[in-house]
Parts: structure tokens; C-alpha cells; sequence
């Protein structure tokens, strides 16, 4: 990026730091830092500054000038000093800048050009390398003796860390052994859909015409099929504006273990599927009625040769979530409301899932209520039986993450 763009004025206002940063103290060889985590992969990988800048950063407020600061510091700080430090932040795209713009714009547009999706954990959370990916597969299903549910329509799974979940992954994927459907549809939360409001506003179902690359395999998506779902003759609130896939994990996760047990070929849909948080306050609205739709055309299409997988976590409580309660506290009330939401979708009641949701705003976050209950919407006949239940304990941040399984038959 020319450096020319960078931010270079003296009175104006400094743009302020991202909203979407998580900014993290820590320790490094005896150092206290401060660790710019951005979660969209913009900024600098391993940006950290000395946690003595904490004061000038709480003053870069899209507000103040670097000439008001430098009054405010009482001689302390010279105006060249200061423009170098904005300049090295606006640098590694940590403020809302226009260079920032044209930089995560330029991410975004290359993405969306792409015929394929590239792998985004591999190498942190699963080897990058295909033969240490096929050794680790075939290591960890070797724990478990395959179950395989011979009948099976769908499987409700998580998508939270490997290394997390990686028991409860390898009991639910394992259902699937016996298996070979033609095509899979898969229905998975979006976590960043949210980023990007003016893209996603009224389109809560993010589809995508790309393949799925894994480092021991490519997965080529059913355009046909995404084509007909499309061309339902009215607004089923869905769009092929796919930058919500670009770092989303929840559909790669489900991919990378099914990939173990299903070696023959079949097509993907891979659809994200955005926040369902109007219905809880307004269940005859806008967004109920592109649900209703798209769940009735999603069953249209349905045949014996497809299978579903849905990829959704459960609550996500404490601290780190935004909740004042250490998660530890919250526990028996939060698995409470984890038992209702598993037992509605275990027994696939669509409006008994919203009912309890509606109760208290899923103030617990259950992040697979918008590709389960769009499943559920549109397949309310089957039989569902939980596999596992498990609930995640970080202590170090206070906070917790529920998540379970179910497969429907």
C-alpha cells in the first residue's frame, strides 16, 4: 500500500482505532504488551506494542488531533513523534482509516473473485501437511469404534476448537461411517456476517459458489443445486455475496472430519446462515417469512441421495462474552436453558425452540439456533437422538462454551 494514504495531518481528527479489535495485555519475556487480535485477519499477524502507549491510545477517539494530544502531554511528546506512532498503527491497519478502507476492501474483493475457499485453520488447528492431516484423522477416530447410523438424514455437530472438542467431534462423525450420500448441504453459523451489515441486511442465508479446498482434498459445490434454491420465484432471503465465508470455520470444520469417513465423491452446498435475533421479539415479520420460505424450498429439493450436515455451537457465557457473571457461576442455569434447547431439537419442535428463545432473548448465545432451527423448519418429521453434551471451561477468561450433538434419522 502507498504510504502516501497514510494518515498525515497535524489538526485533524485521528481517525479512530477498529471497533472489531480485541485488544489483549500480555506477557512477553517479561514485557508487558498490548496484542492487536483481529479476528478479520486485517491487521499486522503478531502486532503488539509496549503497554506503556495505553494512555495515548485511549486518546485516539476519531475526536482529538496529534496537536491536541501534544498539548495535553505537556511537551512530553513532539508532533513528529506522535505522527510516526499513528503512522505505524494506521501502517498495520489499526485505525478506521482510508488506508485501512482500500486495504480490507481489497482482502474482501479478491476473495469474492476466487473460484475456491482456502483452508483458514489449517496449520493452527489441524496439520497443514496432508499426510500428518490423514495420520491425525485416522489416529483420533481410532479411539472410537464407528456407530454408524445407517438410515441417517442429518447430523447437528459443533464447530469449536479441535483440540476443544475433539472427543465429542470423533462420537458424532462417526455415526456417519456407513454413509455415502451424492450430496451434502450444510448448514452452518455465521459468525461474521455481522461485519458487514450493509451486505447482509435482509439476507440472513450467505451461500457460495465456491469449492472448498482442504490440504488433502478439494470439494466441488453443487451450482445446480444452489441455482434451483435461488430460483424459487420469491425473496428467501439469500445471497451469493460470500465474504462471509472467507475466515468462517464452522462449515471447513464439518468438512475436515466428514472428509475422513466419506472418501467417494460428492458435492457440497455450503450455506451460513446469519443472526435469526429478529424473530425472537418479531415472529410474523420480515425475516420469519424468508425463513418459511426458505425452509419450504430447501425441502422441495430434497431427495435420498442428500445428506445434512448442521454446524452449530451452544451457549457462550462470562466475561469474554460480555456478561458480568464469571461463567462458573452461571453453569447450572445455562445447562438448564442447553437441556430445553437440545430437547426441543432432539424431538423437532421448531416453535418450542423459539418459545424457549423467545423467554429470554437466547441471552445465553446459543449460536446453532439459526442453522438448526432452519433444518428443523423444514424437516419436522424425523427422529432425532442426542449423541453428547459438553461443556467447556476457560478459566483463564472466565467464560464457557457449551456445545452437543444429534443425529436425526
Amino acid at each position: 500500500m502507498n504510504d502516501t494514504l497514510l494518515f498525515d495531518s497535524l489538526t485533524s481528527p485521528i481517525p479512530g482505532i477498529r471497533q472489531d479489535l480485541n485488544i489483549v495485555p500480555i506477557k512477553d519475556d517479561g514485557r508487558d504488551l498490548l496484542y492487536f487480535h483481529d479476528v478479520m485477519g486485517y491487521a499486522s499477524p503478531n502486532f503488539a506494542l509496549d503497554s506503556q502507549v495505553q494512555t495515548v491510545l485511549s486518546l485516539i477517539n476519531n475526536r482529538t488531533s496529534i496537536k491536541e494530544i501534544c498539548e495535553l502531554s505537556n511537551g512530553n511528546i513532539s508532533t513528529d513523534e506522535l505522527l510516526e506512532f499513528i503512522q505505524l498503527l494506521d501502517q498495520n491497519r489499526i485505525l478506521n482509516t482510508k488506508h485501512f478502507k482500500l486495504f480490507s476492501n481489497k482482502i474482501e474483493k479478491q476473495f469474492e473473485k476466487s473460484s475456491v475457499r482456502k483452508p483458514v485453520l489449517a496449520g493452527r488447528s489441524y496439520p497443514e501437511n496432508p499426510e500428518q492431516l490423514d495420520e491425525y484423522l485416522t489416529t483420533i477416530f481410532e479411539k472410537t469404534s464407528p456407530s454408524s447410523a445407517h438410515k441417517a438424514k442429518a447430523l447437528y455437530a459443533p464447530h469449536i476448537e479441535l483440540s476443544v472438542g475433539q472427543d465429542q467431534y470423533v462420537e458424532a462423525f462417526s455415526r456417519l461411517s456407513s454413509l455415502k450420500p451424492k450430496r451434502v448441504v450444510i448448514l452452518a453459523t455465521s459468525h461474521y456476517a455481522g461485519y458487514f451489515p450493509d451486505i447482509y441486511d435482509g439476507k440472513p442465508f450467505i451461500a457460495t459458489n465456491k469449492d472448498f479446498k482442504l490440504p488433502h482434498r478439494l470439494f466441488e459445490t453443487d451450482r445446480d443445486y444452489l441455482n434451483r434454491l435461488n430460483n424459487g420465484g420469491s425473496d428467501i432471503g439469500i445471497t451469493f455475496s460470500d465474504r462471509a465465508h472467507r475466515i468462517e470455520h464452522s462449515i471447513e470444520t464439518h468438512l475436515l472430519f466428514a472428509s475422513h469417513f466419506w472418501e467417494h465423491d460428492f458435492r457440497i452446498v455450503p450455506i451460513a446462515i446469519g443472526s435469526f435475533d429478529e424473530i425472537l421479539y418479531h415472529n410474523s415479520g420480515d425475516l420469519a417469512g424468508k425463513i418459511d420460505r426458505f425452509t419450504d424450498q430447501l425441502k422441495a429439493l430434497d431427495d435420498d441421495e442428500t445428506f445434512y450436515l448442521i454446524s452449530g455451537d451452544l451457549s457462550h457465557v462470562g466475561k469474554k462474552f460480555g456478561d458480568e457473571t464469571i461463567a462458573e457461576l452461571m453453569k447450572d442455569d445455562i445447562q438448564v436453558i442447553d437441556k430445553n434447547f437440545l430437547e426441543a431439537s432432539v424431538n423437532m419442535n421448531s416453535s418450542q425452540i423459539l418459545s424457549n428463545l423467545s423467554a429470554h432473548y437466547n441471552s445465553s448465545r446459543i449460536c446453532g439456533f439459526p442453522p438448526l432451527y432452519t433444518f428443523i423448519n423444514s424437516f419436522g418429521n424425523l427422529n432425532g437422538e442426542q449423541i453428547n453434551y459438553h461443556w467447556w471451561d476457560e478459566t483463564s477468561t472466565e467464560s464457557a462454551v457449551s456445545f452437543g450433538s444429534i443425529i436425526y434419522c
